[in-house]
């Protein structure tokens, strides 16, 4: 329960506070930060998810999710494709008046990073602590059995989730979501270049595709066959190289 609020308060927060920070201390626009929460929103959580429901639920829907290398290599797809094309339009016609600094791609970096943060993590937190509590207060039979029939099994699910959760996962949770922000502002600074500088820099863009690619294809592959600890040790390393990476350029063009 400390760790499902260290969590949230990391989740909520930390997002909040950065981009407070970001816009004090190098007077960034707050525009670009909420575009880039936007982009989030409307190309990963809005446009891919109805990608993933028409197929994963369509014909070969079965066969991607029944063998690990078809689904890592479509999930790692998608999710590369949406969202640094959403990144890229939104920097190519939304950002074309900002400021061609690197402080402009990280502030939308914030943006887009923030997003997922405190929507994909920071409210499953406050959801699981919730849930929890009603666990822990000998509600969970009361909730279960005022459930639709059909979310029954979901609920569930969700409840056995809970139970069998670690410390250790959720240590991993956390470290998984920082090293997840890293690489949201790399691939945005990757992008930003590739926009403003064009030309020879254009390429930078698809490069960002193939790395947030590289990225979520590996979490789906090695889970099934290394501990969790290799897993976020891997991530990590490739989120540092891809936001130093990202950072460097930056500075330098």
């Amino acid at each position: 329960m400390i760790l499902m609020g260290a969590g949230a308060v990391i989740g909520i927060a930390a997002p909040f506070l950065l981009a407070l920070w970001l816009v004090k201390k190098y007077s960034v626009s707050v525009k670009t930060i909420v575009i880039g929460a936007l982009v989030f929103i409307v190309f990963a959580l809005g446009l891919e998810s109805i990608l993933h429901q028409v197929v994963l639920k369509g014909h070969h829907g079965p066969a991607i999710l029944g063998n690990v290398w078809y689904y890592a290599l479509y999930g790692g797809l998608a999710a590369g494709i949406f969202e640094e094309t959403g990144r890229f339009l939104a920097m190519k016609f939304l950002l074309k008046k900002e400021p061609a600094k690197a402080s402009t791609g990280v502030a939308y970096g914030f943006g887009h990073g923030g997003a997922e943060l405190l929507l994909i993590y920071g409210l499953t937190m406050v959801a699981n602590i919730v849930l929890s509590v009603l666990i822990n207060t000998g509600q969970a039979d009361t909730i279960l059995s005022s459930a639709p029939a059909e979310a029954q099994d979901q609920v569930q699910a969700q409840f056995a989730q809970l139970q069998a959760m670690g410390t250790g996962s959720l240590l991993y949770g956390i470290w998984e979501r920082i090293s997840a922000f890293i690489l949201q502002l790399g691939l945005s600074l990757m992008v930003w270049i590739a926009v403003r500088k064009g030309g020879k820099w254009l390429w930078l863009f698809p490069a960002a595709i193939l790395l947030h690619f590289l990225v979520d294809a590996s979490v789906v592959l090695l889970a099934k066959s290394v501990s969790m600890l290799v897993v976020e040790t891997v991530i990590c390393c490739l989120a540092i190289a891809v936001g130093a990476t990202g950072w460097m350029l930056a500075k330098k063009l």
